[in-house]
């Protein structure tokens, strides 16, 4: 089910990085870990998480900001994030299931504690109406739980999968059964989804684009500081295979390490990935045959069941043909093995404990450096979201989403859309033409908050409470023949790329459009009872940075329409790429990690986002004053605990090795540099904290990058 590339692409407040799909852009959020699936364990901040906690939303001090939390040893201008979060850092310790804990952790767990309230009532209902939401939320968790009867078949599920590919014994048949298998347990060499065409964004198109690899990205297979994960890989590839009882695991395990690598070598880079402008490609599958020959292409999309499209999107078009001729070349046995393995490693969490545990020992333990597995019941939780978010989402909606929360959201929207408006007036670095342009986007702004004004409908979803793996296929079928089945249909512009109870927030390019879920609209982020200066440094400044992504080096390249194409002048255009150019250097410097620095290029966007909504935020609050000055509160000043805000949404640690690889995939910047990068380019914040020269952060004005 890797296959799949879902909808338009999230850009949220934190994204998760894939080695199998190239990021698209369209979608911007605020978390690198906005999977709509994970769940996260958290408690009382430094505490240790020992169980499942209450469902109460979590309270900072006394007015929003927690000041024991803080080390004043620490200057302000020596590290920010120290400086506002270091004493409940050094009281954090990272649960043992978990590879990072923090401010989104511990309310992912307040989110999971009360999924777990919900579902476990419906379970021990006897009334609920066979074929109902409620009836099947709580049949998956059900059969998630039932590990005698998973015990039992061990890996029988995956037999009829593992015939299929020993029959599958031509080049052409492989890629048929890679087609056959979209929505379904496998691999496929190329991923093939629908969704929104960036330069019509009222239709849906077929986009295409690189896959086949088994680790986070190219990088792990080709650069020497990856080896040991590669090694480890190439051992768990030989233990699925093992497992299988496939033949000659060890050879084979080389040899599909050795296809894996070339197909690496062959893919575009995480920074590449993110270019709007190169990664919108119109072909016919004629012209992609032509182009890319050694795949049979029009086989495969016929299998995928988009063989009579007149257009696609393909996504790394020079990567394409390279890839090709790699299958092309590639012995049929190999990519037989590659095939099994793949299908095993897609299966594994929902096959017996073997499995299961094989799986999460390399790509959680020796991955991510996570000393231990999630207990069953938070799993089952994870996976019945997975298939029924929004039933889900929905009664969470009617208990915990006060109707208060959503309309002084929309009070603070409006303040940051005012602020943004205000400043866009004021650029001298920018034409009248191209502020007109903004402020046309700006104005066309949709915007999302707590909850769908429509539900999913999941009627056609057969779940069962004594069939798992069943469920896994049936609602990964579901799920593809939902968006198959809408290509022709003009976009649904109602439609959620979150679930409400997700703790996130995201940039929709193609709608132009910003969703805040119910979950977000907490504590720290939002407290109606709170300092409206903490407030503004929360949740204003996750507003402004979604707000920035439609002006950040991506999402500035669609209008208020969301079409892609250029409003920008010429010489508006160079002189914001500097901006860009400079800010990115800035971000390069950061090394969180011996030997892993920021990467300024790949984290361009979040990072443009972070300046927008601290910047913008801070602005917004000032309007919301009227005038007034601000209160002094426990000695501090408005803009002070704004600044504070801001600094506590992102209190978090993780472990090294996530850490590395959150650097190495993920478009995201680490928390510390998400406090201290944007406000080192905020003059208001020298003068809240008195930065002087000589302080490690120091910048100077005339160095200072102030884009939006």
């Amino acid at each position: 089910m890797k296959k799949l590339l879902i909808g338009a692409a999230l850009g949220a407040l934190l994204l998760p990085a894939s080695g199998a799909l190239a990021q698209d852009h369209d979608h911007a959020c605020i978390d690198e870990a906005c999977t709509v699936f994970e769940l996260f364990q958290a408690s009382e901040p430094g505490a240790t998480v020992t169980g499942w906690q209450g469902v109460e939303a979590p309270r900072y001090g006394t007015w929003g900001f927690d000041l024991a939390g803080r080390d004043t040893s620490v200057e302000p201008g020596e590290s920010f994030f120290r400086h506002a979060n270091g004493a409940a850092l050094d009281r954090m310790q990272i649960p043992s299931d978990r590879t990072s804990y923090g401010s989104f952790a511990l309310l992912r767990e307040l989110s999971d504690n009360r999924l777990k309230a919900m579902i476990d009532g419906l379970v021990a209902r006897t009334d609920l109406a066979p074929g109902s939401d409620e009836a099947k939320i709580a049949d998956a968790y059900r059969a998630y739980m039932d590990e005698a009867r998973i015990e039992s078949l061990d890996a029988q599920p995956l037999q009829p999968y593992l015939a299929a590919i020993r029959a599958a014994d031509t080049h052409d048949k492989l890629a048929v059964y890679m087609g056959e298998t979209q929505g379904r347990f496998g691999g496929s060499i190329f991923g093939t989804g629908i969704t929104i065409d960036q330069k019509a964004p009222t239709r849906y198109v077929v986009a295409t684009g690189q896959s086949g690899i088994g680790l986070p990205n190219r990088d792990y297979y080709l650069e020497e500081r990856w080896a040991e994960k590669k090694a480890l890989y190439r051992a768990y590839v030989e233990r699925m295979l093992e497992m299988i009882g496939w033949d000659d695991p060890a050879a084979n395990a080389d040899a599909i390490l050795a296809f894996e690598t070339r197909i690496a070598e062959a893919h575009w880079t995480p920074i590449q990935n993110r270019n709007r402008d190169e990664t919108y490609n119109e072909y016919t599958i004629a012209q992609l045959a032509s182009e890319a020959p050694g795949f049979p292409w029009q086989a495969y999309y016929d299998a995928v069941g988009v063989g009579g499209v007149p257009r696609l999107i393909v996504r790394q078009d020079t990567a394409m043909p390279k890839i090709a001729a790699i299958y092309a070349e590639t012995p049929v046995e190999v990519i037989q093995a590659w095939q099994a393995f793949h299908t095993t490693d897609d299966a594994a969490g929902l096959l017996s404990k073997r499995f299961s545990d094989a799986q999460w020992e390399f790509r959680s333990r020796d991955l991510q450096g996570q000393p231990a597995q999630r207990s069953r019941d938070k799993r089952a939780i994870s996976f019945a979201e997975g298939m029924l978010g929004e039933a889900i989402g929905r009664q969470y909606v009617a208990e915990y989403f006060p109707a208060e929360s959503k309309a002084k959201m929309e009070e603070l929207v409006a303040n940051l859309r005012t602020a943004l408006g205000n400043r866009i007036n004021t650029y001298d670095w920018m034409s009248d033409e191209t502020k007109a342009a903004a402020q046309d986007k700006l104005a066309k702004f949709t915007v999302k908050i707590g909850y769908p004004n429509k539900w999913r409908d999941y009627s056609d979803l057969e779940i069962r409470g004594d069939d798992l793996f069943g469920n896994a296929e049936r609602a990964g079928l579901f799920q593809w023949n939902y968006r198959l089945n809408r290509l022709n249909d003009p976009v649904d512009k109602d439609e959620w790329g979150m679930f409400p109870q997700t703790v996130n927030a995201y940039y929709n390019s193609a709608n132009n459009e910003i969703v805040f879920p119910a979950a977000i609209l907490q504590p720290p982020f939002f407290d109606p009872d709170a300092d409206p200066a903490v407030n503004y440094g929360g949740i204003g400044g996750v507003i402004g940075h979604e707000i920035g992504h439609g002006f950040d080096d991506q999402g500035s390249k669609s209008d208020g329409d969301g079409v892609l194409r250029n409003w920008w002048t010429p010489e508006d255009k160079a002189r914001f790429e500097a901006l860009t150019t400079r800010l990115g250097a800035q971000y390069d410097q950061f090394e969180p990690i011996p030997g892993f620095n920021v990467q300024g290029g790949l984290t361009m966007g979040e990072n443009i986002g972070d300046a927008a909504g601290t910047a913008v935020g801070l602005e917004a609050y000032h309007l919301s004053l009227d005038g007034q000055p601000a209160p002094v509160i426990d000695g501090l000043s408005g803009d002070q605990r704004f600044f504070y805000g801001w600094a506590q949404v992102w209190q978090s640690k993780y472990r090294d090795d996530a850490l590395r690889q959150q650097i190495a995939t993920d478009p995201h910047s680490p928390a510390e540099f998400r406090v201290i990068g944007p406000l080192r380019n905020i003059d208001a914040w020298y003068d809240a904290f008195d930065v002087q020269p000589g302080d490690k952060y120091y910048l100077a004005p005339e160095d200072r990058v102030r884009i939006w």
